[in-house]
């Protein structure tokens, strides 16, 4: 690699997302960790100079990645970045049978394992992306971050500070409404001032990032559902065939997921992609079938000779899981910023292509005669709390309200 950048070290590098930000951003990187084979194809294939560590696995790269491995002294890294595993923290496993668990669920050893990398390698600044519930809610990581951090300036000497932020990646360019949580440790003196909005009254529409795309292999649309998407208006969902929307009412108000049969706008950014999306799950595209994977890179800001290795399950779910590039970025450029690198703050990566005017959508047309049967009065979600969840839990039982900053000093 080139010594002259700063240094970064990925952990849960994926299809590459964030590494292609901080790349554009002026890092360098040291090495990457992934073990999704599939993943790690994609990252060799697109970028055979990056090194591969730890066989991918962070919990054998706590065991035995160490400075002097990767020609480095302890502190001499300028950044460690990546996201653990979200499952344990996010909102959607209350709905799976074992639940939200936390750091008491076994995939959260991944979080002890990048906390003892950042042990041993003592990096100027960390980056992590991941779900609200990893800062925040009685299942959350960030009583362990502190303590780890803590301890660490205890036995080393080398303070931290730690801060988050609930992001909306559209504020930045990013022509997708997707929220995460970002957050940053900075050592000893450094500061570090959080990017700026840039586009939260001017987004970048569906339509401006995938609009020019000329797609000569459509993905089959399939399942039961799939020819009520011509029957909802681009933008909305299911809820459309519902006692509150303007169609016929086919289901019951509240009573499915939100992206089911959700339905992208041409004139808004996308809604958040799914990584492991169900034949009904959305978004779709608004002409009524399902985005094509270089669609879905375009809305996660990836370049367009980035090329996603394996079957087309294996590139949505690389899609899906992706960080955006332009995000990150942009996180990537405050952090230079903090580290006293002198870079332009002009985004390499932004889909700011020139505004055009959307084509004119046909009007949903009326439930298909092989639906008809389902058409009449249907009751309503029960409530908050009271809906068909396995585990309801205390947070959304009471809807306690979020707030989207935090500072720890430690």
């Amino acid at each position: 690699m080139d010594h002259t950048k700063p240094t970064v070290l990925s952990l849960f590098s994926g299809a590459g997302g964030m590494d292609l930000g901080l790349e554009a951003a002026g890092f360098g990187h040291v090495g990457v960790v992934e073990i999704d084979q599939t993943a790690a194809a994609t990252l060799a294939h697109n970028r055979p100079d990056w090194t591969h560590l730890a066989g991918g696995d962070v919990l054998v790269a706590a065991q035995t990645l160490t400075p002097a491995s990767v020609g480095m002294s302890p502190g001499e890294l300028d950044l460690l970045a990546g996201g653990p595993p979200c499952q344990p923290f996010s909102l959607a496993a209350q709905w799976a049978a074992t639940g939200r668990r936390g750091m008491e669920d076994t995939r959260a050893q991944t979080v002890h394992a990048t906390m003892n990398l950042i042990r041993a390698f003592l990096p100027k600044a960390v980056l992590m992306e991941n779900v609200l519930g990893f800062v925040q809610g009685q299942h959350s990581a960030i009583s362990f971050l502190q303590s780890e951090f803590e301890a660490i300036s205890k036995d080393t000497g080398h303070s931290y500070r730690l801060e988050w932020r609930l992001l909306n990646a559209a504020d930045y360019g990013v022509p997708q409404n997707r929220r995460r949580v970002i957050v940053v440790a900075i050592r000893d003196d450094l500061s570090f001032e959080w990017p700026t909005p840039t586009h939260s009254t001017n987004p970048i529409r569906a339509w401006d990032a995938i609009g020019d795309l000329k797609n000569t292999s459509i993905p089959r649309s399939a399942g039961k559902w799939k020819g009520l998407l011509e029957s909802i208006p681009a933008g909305t969902n299911y809820q459309w065939l519902t006692s509150k929307g303007g169609g016929d009412e086919v289901f019951g108000y509240r009573t499915r997921y939100w992206n089911f049969l959700l339905k992208l706008s041409p004139i808004e950014p996308s809604w958040t992609l799914s990584a492991s999306p169900g034949p009904a799950t959305g978004p779709f595209h608004w002409e009524n079938r399902h985005l094509t994977i270089r669609e879905q890179l375009r809305l996660q800001s990836f370049p367009d000779d980035w090329e996603l290795l394996g079957d087309e399950r294996q590139q949505v779910k690389q899609a899906g899981n992706a960080t955006p590039s332009l995000l990150a970025e942009v996180l990537g450029l405050a952090l230079l910023r903090s580290l006293g690198h002198d870079r332009s703050t002009s985004p390499t990566l932004a889909l700011s292509r020139a505004s055009t005017e959307p084509p004119r959508l046909a009007e949903p047309r009326s439930v298909r005669p092989e639906y008809r049967d389902l058409i009449g009065s249907k009751a309503a979600h029960a409530g908050t709390g009271r809906g068909p969840a396995p585990r309801a839990t205390s947070e959304s039982a009471q809807g306690i309200a979020l707030s989207q900053t935090g500072r720890i000093n430690a």
